[in-house]
């Protein structure tokens, strides 16, 4: 069987999300110890002493890859339509972890931002959006309408994978820029994720448009 552009596509996205995954996951590790002066939390060492903080911190660090394979999972074609039972379970869990762990842990966090005001601001509106575009995924999951639920779950997702481009960015910021590392963070808090979301909508429309047409067309 030819291989088609979008099966490479998805091959080559898989591939992307893989590698940035691994990456993350050696940045995640060294976290296992508990320390808090190391990675990070050396930036952040004004605010290790409040416990709602550095409870939320280590709360969203180990839930995180959990959040980034539950929700990719909710993509598979092949395991919607072999496996349903286990397809809800793996959405049951993302939609749980994130309305009521990794969203409010990373919804704290963004009160104390490097960066000031603006960081605080973007970081705050990421965590209100992710939240609550999970949460109106599940609502028409349970409705049953499942175009609109695939509509905000691909909105959910492209918030989720802010985790990796944020740090992505942040490398080519820094190899690339001569901007200043408080700067580059002001900027990023942004662009890290409105671009995932910018994209997520080009992708929803294309899929109503193709939708409209195959209806025409029948």
């Amino acid at each position: 069987m030819k291989p088609t552009f979008k099966n490479i596509l998805a091959i080559v996205l898989m591939a992307v999300l893989a590698f940035f995954s691994f990456l993350m996951l050696r940045i995640i590790l060294p976290y296992h110890t508990l320390k808090t002066d190391i990675g990070f939390l050396q930036l952040k060492q004004a605010y290790i002493h409040i416990d709602v903080w550095r409870i939320a911190f280590f709360t969203h660090v180990f839930t995180s890859m959990l959040v980034l394979f539950a929700g990719f999972s909710q993509f598979s074609k092949p395991l919607l339509k072999r496996n349903q039972l286990l397809h809800r379970r793996l959405g049951y869990l993302y939609v749980i972890n994130i309305m009521f762990i990794t969203g409010p842990a990373g919804l704290i966090m963004s009160f104390y931002a490097n960066g000031g005001i603006s960081s605080i601001i973007g970081f705050i509106l990421l965590s209100v959006l992710w939240i609550g575009s999970t949460g109106i995924a599940l609502y028409h999951a349970i409705k049953k309408d499942f175009v609109a639920h695939r509509a905000y779950m691909i909105r959910s997702y492209a918030l989720t994978l802010s985790a990796l481009t944020l740090r992505a960015w942040k490398v080519l910021f820094a190899e690339f820029t001569n901007i200043g590392p408080m700067d580059r963070y002001r900027i990023i808090a942004w662009l890290g994720w409105g671009l995932n979301l910018i994209i997520a909508e080009i992708i929803i429309y294309n899929q109503i448009k193709r939708r409209k047409l195959k209806v025409s067309v029948t």
